[in-house]
């Protein structure tokens, strides 16, 4: 995670808030007083949250487990080519 004062993050605030966005990476803005703070995308930070709930979620990751297993076992469900092409967009 690259940083940047707050004071140059406030005197190039529209091209960093761009920068941030586009780029999809969190910034760390320190401040004098020694506290800092993270700007970033709400759409990056969405997608922070609700990784956050799955992983806090015991029977979403034992499902997954579950789903692991099955799948190293070569006896997971297999998509038809119909199905495959849906999913990849083709």
């Amino acid at each position: 995670m690259d940083t940047i004062s707050v004071n140059k993050f406030r005197d190039n605030l529209k091209t960093v808030v761009e920068e941030v966005v586009s780029r999809h990476e969190p910034l760390k803005v320190t401040r004098r007083a020694g506290e800092a703070f993270v700007v970033m995308s709400a759409d990056d930070w969405e997608r922070e949250q609700e990784t956050l709930h799955v992983l806090q979620s015991q029977s979403l990751m034992q499902q997954i487990a579950d789903s692991l297993e099955t799948h190293t076992r070569g006896q997971g469900y297999t998509p038809t080519e119909e199905q495959m092409n849906e999913i990849t967009g083709l």
